[in-house]
């Protein structure tokens, strides 16, 4: 399912899953970077459409790649923490699962020398009782497009198309800057910002 349903909204009311949808802004967003060779590419075809987007980092990434991270930010972007090393929150204990969050949280912060207010659950799968904890001082975000483009045996164009008809105004969209993505990221994150440009859509970080 690429577009997520509006119920969810409805379930997890204190979680972003969609922005003002009056204006005609897409908000895109990258998990699982920064990755060495991919994520300056996405660097580069977002400079080319003048666009802005956020980056949910895993801490491990950033602690190899403490340059890219700098370099996100001075392009105008924003960054997010995305746990230490990837943690699924359903599958882990709330404590341990905390102790990775603040561990990603104090490299990345350390990082960048400026507080990180964003945080995305890897998997987008979260126990309530730690989305109490991480509410009190991040807004969670999830997404309303799931591009897909992490699957290995997606279809470039069928990644692209399904993106392209789940998107509307105020659309918190998800790519991802990771190895797994790359190939199909390749393809269909130009084209993707081609036909939304053409459409006058202005692309911003959250």
């Amino acid at each position: 399912m690429t577009a997520t349903p509006l119920i969810f909204d409805k379930l997890y009311p204190k979680r972003l899953w969609r922005k003002n949808a009056e204006k005609k802004i897409i908000y895109l967003t990258f998990d699982d970077g920064p990755i060495e060779n991919i994520s300056p590419w996405v660097l580069e075809t977002l400079e080319k459409y003048k666009a802005k987007a956020s980056f949910f980092v895993v801490g491990e990434n950033v602690k190899n790649q403490p340059g890219i991270v700098k370099e996100i930010i001075e392009a105008g972007h924003t960054i997010g923490n995305h746990t230490y090393n990837h943690l699924n929150g359903w599958k882990t204990d709330t404590k341990e699962y905390l102790e990775n969050v603040r561990k990603g949280q104090i490299i990345i912060e350390d990082t960048l020398g400026k507080p990180v207010r964003l945080f995305r659950p890897p998997y987008g799968r979260l126990k309530q009782a730690q989305a109490n904890v991480i509410l009190k001082d991040h807004e969670i975000v999830m997404w309303s497009v799931l591009t897909k483009d992490y699957k290995q045996n997606i279809n470039p164009e069928t990644c692209l198309n399904n993106s392209i008809k789940a998107t509307e105004n105020g659309s918190i969209v998800l790519f991802h800057d990771s190895i797994k993505a790359v190939n199909t990221l390749k393809t269909v994150l130009p084209r993707y910002l081609d036909y939304f440009a053409e459409k006058g859509f202005r692309f911003s970080a959250l």
